[in-house]
């Protein structure tokens, strides 16, 4: 089947079947694809006959993928997503940007984010330079309208229009309640938010977005919040400290899963109720037109948000 899959394939058969496994209706697929609803479901009869199998089953109007197909969508959104990489590096390539690009991102994005933008951009723009700060939003966002910064990364508590700084949100991951694999809840199935309150807590520092948000979510469950703090942005030195002390931490997500996975943490059963949740980035609004360097790490970052968040959790 092999030779023969290759020769007979195409892309409106990938791009079909992929569309397909998100948005399982034919009517919202050729929206989608701009094309006829009659030519979605030739491309479907088409790839059902190359590959010699059912690859959709129906159910009045919604179309679900059987096994041999979601497993070719699959592939066919990894082929997708090369051809689109393809694209985008030919384009930063033939761009000829040089120049410098400065970030300034909070320790629970920069991780997620910037190594895959930075290569991409590096790979794309060899010559350019590339300088990245961390802190707090609070503290990082009077160097983004001074000039000192050409982006801020952040996650975000309540946002709002900023004048002159033009935004965009990057993606949504839960925050969770983290601690180390030896803490006296780290078994518990059933917690509330009272149970966790008198143990100490890595927090963010005291004038940051985050730590008021921390803050809030405490008040709201009636409660004051911690007292015993350690205030620390090293993610380094707070996986140590989960692990000498009885202490419990907030971490995104992903990189809770990737160190649960290595043993160092557990997550704990507390809802944080997709508190500081949201990522964007901030740039000043006059600053891409005549910043080539920015203007290309934006879309290297457009890029990589798209790549992480195209691999499901867990």
């Amino acid at each position: 089947m092999g030779q023969e899959f290759q020769k007979a394939i195409a892309l409106r058969h990938l791009r079909v079947i992929a569309a397909l496994a998100d948005l399982k209706l034919v009517a919202r697929v050729a929206e989608a694809l701009n094309v006829t609803q009659p030519a979605v479901s030739k491309q479907i009869a088409e790839l059902e006959r190359i590959v010699g199998v059912p690859v959709v089953t129906r159910d009045r109007n919604r179309l679900y993928l059987t096994p041999i197909g979601n497993r070719l969508a699959d592939h066919a959104k990894q082929a997708l997503n090369q051809l689109d990489r393809a694209a985008f590096d030919i384009e930063a390539m033939a761009s000829g940007v040089s120049g410098s690009v400065t970030i300034g991102a909070v320790s629970s994005v920069a991780p997620t984010l910037l190594p895959g933008a930075i290569a991409l951009f590096k790979r794309s723009t060899p010559q350019a330079t590339v300088t990245v700060s961390d802190g707090h939003f609070v503290s990082l966002f009077p160097e983004l309208e001074s000039g000192a910064l050409d982006l801020l990364i952040a996650r975000i508590w309540q946002p709002q229009e900023l004048p002159g700084i033009d935004q965009m949100t990057l993606y949504s991951e839960p925050v969770v309640v983290v601690a180390g694999r030896d803490h006296p809840l780290a078994q518990a199935v059933d917690l509330a938010w009272s149970d966790v309150a008198t143990y100490p807590w890595i927090m963010p520092q005291a004038s940051s977005v985050a730590r008021l948000a921390v803050d809030a979510l405490f008040a709201e469950h009636g409660l004051v919040p911690p007292s015993n703090i350690i205030a620390s942005l090293s993610l380094t030195l707070n996986l140590e400290i989960l692990r000498v002390m009885p202490a419990l931490g907030l971490m995104p997500q992903r990189l809770a899963q990737a160190h649960a996975a290595r043993g160092d943490i557990v997550t704990l059963p507390l809802d944080t109720r997709g508190f500081l949740s949201e990522a964007r980035c901030f740039w000043r609004a006059d600053q891409v037109a005549t910043n080539g360097a920015l203007a290309l790490f934006l879309k290297c970052l457009q890029q990589a948000t798209e790549e992480v968040t195209t691999i499901p959790f867990g």
